[in-house]
């Protein structure tokens, strides 16, 4: 067979595609194997205490038992799979419970009750074990512009509070600050709460920061806003003796200039790049955002169609780099109006008429989310928290079959070219399923043996990498 490119010229031609490839892919790693929250809980810097998070649990998940006893309760409300056969009357309720209690796992997934009641006890065992996975110490819109004397104080103390948490073990694990925008109002409150946060809490934690740790920086519109946070992380790691690069930080999406700047263009990756590494997601404010699109108050909501065109944005803007994307926050919040312990059997019925309608708006929010790609969001009050997990777990479970049937089916293309010799280039669509699994693993919605029916082995899966998955197996032969 004859060749006719000459080789020299070829192999320069190729070099310099190699040269653009890999700049291609530095800068479009393609998705992060690492954990992401399913949600982040915002929370006033003044009300924030060392076991904040742990009591968060707790008001969340009396508040599930108290307005759905039982899954089918929570099945009825929002109207999950099989609810339609579901009996109604109590003792017929309990029966059922009782049945399903007994049940082998293989046979449950059987039953048409199988899904709501998978889906009630892994919100019952994650709000008693890990109710908030990421909480944000907030110093702006949840703490407002106050005195500076006032903000000081609070920055000292909610850095006490949270280095008292990280001695208790009672903190989220993922967990932050945020603090003002970078404004030119704004921007000295802002340096001057970071500082004294992070000082505080170095100096209680002797130079130790939590897991997960970062920084949210709102309301940018432009890199330079973000280059100066990097430069003060930088002085701040110089002088605390910090090993460089320690400092993270988030943007937030909620002005219309981060989709479109005044030349028509997307600046969300100019900004991200200007964070030099340090930036690791984007967050989406939803009432911010539509109010720069004057919606008025009364349609400032998740659904509205602005939000879709600007979570379509910023994913074409990110796809591909590794920066997590959240969803904003449902601002219906599911507490009865009337409060004390002597209501009126009308009052109980209003109550829970007002607790379900919020959990069906904050339900149908989240799977509107979790289907657009949006796998985390936010969460303003305990009592929104058993609606995150129902959508998140509604969400994956009923997709699990199909996909450890196609993760499967990609496993087993994989041994086949490993055998033939030939290629199996598709390890993006792999990782796309494994991180489905990953996912799935991290908030609770299955566990680990579940995720082996993919024919991936423990060890495999976290690995967290479908290549390296690849590259193993293919060694092993």
């Amino acid at each position: 067979m004859k060749l006719s490119i000459p080789e020299k010229e070829k192999q320069a031609l190729l070099d310099q595609l190699q040269t653009a490839n890999l700049q291609f892919q530095q800068t479009y790693p393609g998705d992060k194997p690492d954990r992401q929250p399913v949600h982040t809980v915002y929370g006033g810097a003044n009300l924030f205490k060392a076991d904040t998070c742990t009591k968060m649990g707790e008001i969340a998940l009396k508040n599930l038992q108290t307005y759905a006893p039982n899954f089918v309760v929570l099945a009825n409300v929002l109207q999950l799979a099989g609810c339609e056969q579901m009996p109604r009357h109590q003792s017929e309720i309990e029966s059922l419970i009782n049945k399903l209690n007994k049940m082998p796992a293989a046979d449950l997934k059987q039953e048409p009750a199988w899904l709501s009641y998978t889906v009630y006890n892994k919100i019952i065992q994650k709000l008693q074990t890990e109710a908030v996975e990421d909480f944000r110490i907030d110093f702006e819109d949840g703490f407002g512009n106050r005195p500076d004397a006032e903000e000081d104080a609070t920055a000292v103390q909610a850095a006490q509070e949270l280095a008292t948490g990280m001695q208790h073990k009672t903190i989220s694990p993922f967990i932050g600050i945020r603090i003002k925008p970078f404004t030119e109002d704004l921007k000295q409150r802002g340096v001057r709460t970071l500082d004294l946060f992070l000082s505080t809490l170095l100096e209680k934690t002797h130079g130790v920061l939590p897991a997960n740790f970062v920084v949210m920086l709102p309301k940018v519109t432009i890199p330079e806003q973000v280059i100066t946070l990097v430069r003060l992380f930088e002085l701040f790691e110089k002088t605390h003796q910090l090993k460089p690069g320690t400092l993270k930080m988030e943007t937030m999406v909620e002005a219309t200039q981060i989709i479109m700047d005044e030349e028509g263009r997307n600046p969300l990756l100019r900004i991200i790049k200007a964070s030099e590494g340090r930036c690791i997601a984007a967050h989406f404010g939803t009432y911010d955002y539509t109010a720069s699109c004057g919606i008025t108050a009364k349609y400032q909501t998740m659904a509205h169609p602005v939000c879709d065109f600007a979570h379509h944005m910023t994913k074409v803007a990110l796809a591909g780099t590794g920066i997590f994307l959240s969803d904003g926050a449902t601002n219906i919040m599911p507490i009865g109006p009337h409060r004390g312990d002597a209501l009126s059997f009308e009052q109980l019925a209003e109550n829970r008429e007002s607790v379900h309608q919020a959990w069906r708006t904050g339900f149908h929010h989240t799977m509107h989310s979790l289907i657009n790609g949006f796998y985390q969001g936010w969460d303003l009050n305990p009592a929104q928290l058993p609606m995150r997990y129902a959508a998140t777990y509604n969400f994956f479970l009923n997709s699990y079959e199909e996909a450890v049937f196609r993760l499967k089916t990609f496993v087993e293309r994989a041994a086949i070219s490993t055998l033939t010799k030939d290629i199996f280039d598709d390890a993006a669509t792999g990782q796309g399923l494994l991180n489905f699994f990953l996912k799935a693993m991290n908030c609770g919605a299955i566990t680990e043996e579940e995720a082996t029916a993919t024919g991936l082995t423990v060890d495999e899966i976290r690995s967290r990498s479908f290549y390296r998955i690849l590259e193993g197996r293919r060694n092993a032969k």
